[in-house]
């Protein structure tokens, strides 16, 4: 009964988003509340698990999803995205075009929504395939299968960085075992775009003009600049992980110190928040604080549907779920692969990795125990393994498949050829080398 009664508050997750369109945050919270009372929690502690499970959740990432945000949208109305394809394409050469497209997307995706980074960098798309004589769809599945593996492995894109809240995971070991992981995934990509895009047709109804959509204020900023919100967080967060590492490579002086302070994602994030700050050079203090303000908008529905997974978590873990879902493993690369199943079942099912992941998160939280996965390792991994079930696949319910065949001009049969098979591809390679670094370390 137990296992039939989760099954349903699943799958109404899944309907209510999916067919009622109801938004995530009232789907993740009617489904704590049922699974509460459902499961026999008294009535009189629900509220009060679940208020501990949503504070507990944004403790650690309320500011730090804020702060990513506001870096993403002063990277995208600076200009400053364009500025770092342009710098990648640079260093790859114009004869590897695609390659430095898909590149550009895995770095830009990092901060910035991959839905916004391809509506921006599209544009790119016809130019370079006019330079090189390269299939302009070649490009398009390069960039999308670059935006879509930072977005489901590198924090602070909001999936990775919510899964690691909810199973308690070390941010910047996800963020050091989430670069080894998501740099093949893109290049996978990659592959199979030089593939498939030359047999790839676009659509013989032409697309709108979408030039308005990528006209955006570029203030002259350098590469330098451009990359320097992005690469001091990422550099901060990952020296604390290793200051912190059991044998103390870095000493336990007072660099020890400062490190592990500025590199908590709180204050790496604040800090990458004041190098965005110059990209906006010209601009009034009333437009800077328009942006500002946009941003906040953007990450408060992010940190609900967030906290509404921390909540749905909490509930859940007031049960003995693995004997009610009868999940075990006699080893830890089959923990691995339940996690990365029950992600790829929801994200496929109703279509938001996002969702697919807080989701999960939540599910397998109290699992980890029981699959051998306790290490700050394997807890990494886990929630790794989880972002490579969100991106398997990305098709007809996914917001992404839409923005990339719109924007490419591909009717839904190329999409599908093109986009969604690529994403099959790219959840494989994550998978088996999340469960490879599993045996190494």
């Amino acid at each position: 009964m137990e296992l039939v009664i989760l099954l349903a508050v699943i799958i109404f997750i899944i309907i209510a988003t999916v067919r009622l369109k109801m938004h995530p945050v009232f789907s993740l919270t009617l489904a704590a509340v049922a699974s509460g009372f459902f499961f026999g929690v008294m009535p009189g502690e629900i509220v009060g698990i679940m208020s501990d499970g949503f504070g507990k959740t944004l403790s650690s990432i309320g500011l730090v999803i804020a702060f990513g945000t506001i870096i993403g949208v002063f990277l995208e109305k600076t200009g400053a995205t364009q500025v770092l394809a342009n710098s990648i394409l640079k260093v790859i050469g114009l004869k590897r075009s695609p390659l430095a497209l898909n590149l550009a997307g895995f770095v830009i995706s990092i901060p910035v929504f991959c839905d916004s980074g391809f509506v921006i960098l599209s544009s790119l798309n016809e130019t370079l395939s006019k330079k090189t004589n390269i299939p302009k769809l070649v490009f398009a599945v390069a960039l999308a299968t670059g935006l879509y593996a930072a977005h489901v492995f590198i924090p602070p894109t909001p999936g990775p960085l919510a899964a690691a809240a909810i199973v308690e995971a070390d941010l910047g070991m996800v963020m050091l075992l989430g670069f080894l992981v998501a740099l093949p995934v893109s290049l996978t990509g990659y592959f199979w775009s030089r593939y498939i895009g030359k047999s790839l047709r676009e659509s013989e109804v032409s697309q709108k003009e979408t030039n308005a959509v990528h006209d955006v204020d570029q203030n002259n900023v350098s590469s330098s600049m451009a990359f320097l919100p992005l690469l001091v967080p990422i550099f901060l967060i990952a020296m604390k992980s290793i200051a912190e590492y059991p044998t103390h490579p870095l000493g336990t002086t007072w660099f020890f110190n400062t490190i592990t302070f500025v590199g908590e994602p709180i204050m790496a994030l604040l800090i990458g928040v004041f190098f965005a700050f110059p990209l906006a050079k010209g601009k009034t203090s009333e437009e800077r604080n328009t942006w500002i303000v946009d941003a906040l908008k953007q990450a408060g529905s992010i940190v609900l549907i967030t906290g509404a997974g921390g909540a749905f978590g909490a509930i859940l873990r007031t049960l003995d779920i693995a004997a009610i879902l009868n999940l075990s493993s006699s080893s830890q690369y089959g923990g691995l692969l339940i996690c990365f199943g029950i992600a790829a079942v929801l994200k496929t099912a109703q279509g938001s990795s996002t969702v697919a992941i807080i989701t999960t998160a939540a599910i397998v939280a109290p699992l980890l125990e029981t699959f051998g996965l306790h290490t700050t390792v394997e807890k990494a991994l886990a929630v790794l393994a989880v972002g490579a079930g969100a991106m398997t696949v990305s098709h007809i319910n996914d917001s992404y498949f839409w923005v990339v065949s719109q924007f490419s001009n591909m009717d839904m049969k190329n999409a599908l050829k093109g986009h969604t098979v690529a994403t099959l591809f790219q959840g494989t390679v994550a998978i088996s080398l999340i469960l490879l670094l599993n045996a190494l370390f």
